[in-house]
């Protein structure tokens, strides 16, 4: 990607935290909001003209539960934060982060899937039971599985900072082997004398993506749990299956370019970054990123319970 290209990524994250500080994601939550409820009323209605058997009512139908899946990302949610605040902690490749998205929504389809046939099918729940335990149980520990992923941002950006710190303490200390002279370069010591950005960089493997995933999934959609209710009463139940893993579409489109913009955002800054500080700064923005993802999901918390 061309440098000036990379830069500007610096005005978008300086654009999208004015927008924070002035309370421009109030204005879009309640916008949100008022577009999720009127989109599903138009959901009932076409749940009841895929019942009547209406031509393109199932197409409209899917069509409505991908609208619904996207302004329900767009409001206030815990994936958004979750992916966004890794983006900028780690510096993951972008298609990487963007499977991890994907994953995600699919998976937290699933899982309304499984909540709503596990319980309010096999073991004859009520609508208000299952809707209940989403919002009592499954979203505070939603919240709960956030705030330890930036703990943990925050944990491994503090040992990367420590670490980066004594091997350029060691790098500035006199050598003392013996079998080499004082005038050979480090590259030939045999021992590392400060971590490589692609070791500071790397995705750390299979943990962090089931962390990322089931902290996105963990807590379903309350207008899945509504379709597969409502399909499930009406003797439709495949095409709510279908209209929620749709639904997921629609969420994944939002969170994919939540992921877009946070590398974008993320490169432009780390573009005017010498090697040497690049290595020393990464650590530190793992930091303050795991300590904003901890914060927003601790707020969260605090309004769900």
């Amino acid at each position: 990607m061309p440098r000036p290209v990379l830069i500007s990524g610096i005005a978008v994250g300086i654009g999208l935290a004015l927008l924070w500080a002035f309370g421009g994601f109030s204005t879009l939550a309640d916008w949100a909001l008022v577009q999720q409820r009127a989109v599903q009323n138009s959901m009932a209605q076409g749940i009841r003209a895929v019942r009547a058997g209406n031509a393109g009512a199932m197409a409209a139908l899917l069509g409505v539960c991908f609208t619904y899946g996207f302004v329900h990302a767009v409001g206030p949610g815990h994936g958004k934060v979750l992916i966004g605040g890794y983006a900028m902690a780690r510096r993951v490749p972008l298609r990487a982060l963007v499977a991890i998205a994907f994953a995600s929504s699919m998976a937290q389809a699933a899982v309304a899937v499984g909540l709503v046939y596990g319980l309010f099918a096999a073991f004859d729940w009520t609508r208000d039971s299952v809707l209940g335990l989403n919002d009592r149980v499954m979203a505070p520990l939603g919240h709960v599985l956030v705030a330890g992923v930036g703990l943990w941002l925050i944990l491994r950006g503090t040992q990367g900072l420590r670490r980066s710190k004594a091997a350029h303490s060691a790098a500035a200390a006199p050598h003392a082997h013996d079998h080499h002279s004082h005038e050979h370069h480090c590259s030939t010591c045999g021992h590392a004398h400060a971590p490589t950005l692609s070791d500071v960089a790397a995705l750390t493997g299979w943990r962090d993506c089931a962390a990322l995933i089931a902290g996105i999934a963990i807590r379903p959609c309350s207008g899945a749990l509504f379709l597969l209710i409502l399909t499930f009463q009406m003797g439709i139940a495949g095409a709510g299956v279908l209209g929620t893993f749709v639904m997921g579409l629609g969420t994944a489109s939002v969170t994919m370019a939540i992921a877009l913009l946070a590398v974008w955002s993320r490169e432009g800054a780390l573009a005017t970054l010498s090697a040497g500080r690049l290595t020393r700064a990464l650590p530190l923005i793992e930091v303050v990123a795991g300590a904003v993802v901890t914060l927003a999901a601790l707020q969260m918390l605090a309004r769900a319970v």
